[in-house]
């Protein structure tokens, strides 16, 4: 009996290590399981900021890109407006400009095809002669702020024009890709800019902007859209524009002609008896 003991305690005794090493070395291996899984989670949370902060890099960029870039340009343009008072007659607006120089317009009531005004706008002056009244009025460049509300520059206008866009900061501060478009915002010294794009080739459907001035409720939105690709770059025939502050305006942009970088002249001519304001 006393060897039967013996050999069962020492049966028991080797089974319970055998339980033993397994059960250590099942530890182990789930540490090293547990670890491999941790370290694979943290390379996956890194691969996935790292391939959004890329996708947010090559949009900006794409974004960036479809900048329109020109040494003159020129367009004929039907403007419709309407502010707190009502809709405004309908204008058209013959456009030239050369880069960072120069914008010449002339104005004419659609209605009565008469030329009302011709402005020239350069980077420190507005000159607005008033063809019904016979005066002319020389202005400095606060002169667009003044009558817009916005803090429009000579660069600003420009782009506007030209349909590039406008209060875009350098980086971006949000951004959020939808199935049909792509939200990207930047903030820039005046206005927090909410841009619209396409998923594809990234134009601008849409820029909302709201200053960053709590105490002001100054907005404005512009809408582009049926955009033509006639000379290698994307060009929106058709704009929408909204501002508001104390007053709103809306003005509606249809680009009946429009042609870059041909020869061009931008002067003024005043007559002598031409009233000076």
């Amino acid at each position: 009996m006393t060897n039967k003991l013996l050999r069962f305690m020492k049966n028991i005794f080797h089974l319970v290590l055998c339980l033993a090493t397994l059960f250590l070395y099942s530890c182990k291996a789930t540490r090293h399981l547990n670890n491999a899984i941790s370290k694979k989670a943290m390379l996956m949370e890194k691969q996935s900021k790292e391939d959004s902060i890329k996708e947010v890099t090559t949009t900006f960029a794409q974004f960036a890109s479809n900048r329109i870039n020109f040494k003159t340009f020129s367009a004929k343009i039907k403007v419709e407006s309407s502010d707190n008072k009502g809709k405004n007659p309908d204008i058209t607006a013959v456009v030239r400009i050369i880069k960072d120089s120069a914008i010449w317009m002339s104005l004419t009531a659609t209605f009565l095809n008469i030329e009302v005004y011709r402005v020239l706008i350069t980077k420190d002056s507005v000159i607005l002669v008033n063809k019904q009244d016979k005066e002319v009025k020389r202005r400095s460049l606060d002169y667009l702020q003044e009558i817009t509300q916005i803090p429009f520059d000579y660069y600003t206008l420009q782009d506007l024009i030209i349909g590039n866009p406008i209060f875009c900061a350098d980086s971006v501060n949000a951004f959020k890709r939808k199935e049909d478009c792509i939200l990207l915002s930047t903030v820039d010294q005046y206005f927090k800019n909410l841009f619209t794009l396409t998923t594809d080739t990234k134009l601008m459907l849409h820029s909302k902007m709201d200053d960053i001035d709590v105490a002001r409720s100054r907005t404005a939105d512009i809408t582009y859209a049926d955009y033509e690709n006639t000379t290698g770059q994307y060009f929106s025939t058709s704009r929408e524009i909204s501002a508001s502050e104390k007053n709103r305006i809306n003005i509606r942009m249809l680009y009946k002609q429009y042609e870059f970088n041909k020869e061009l002249s931008v002067g003024l001519t005043i007559p002598k008896n031409y009233k000076r304001k």
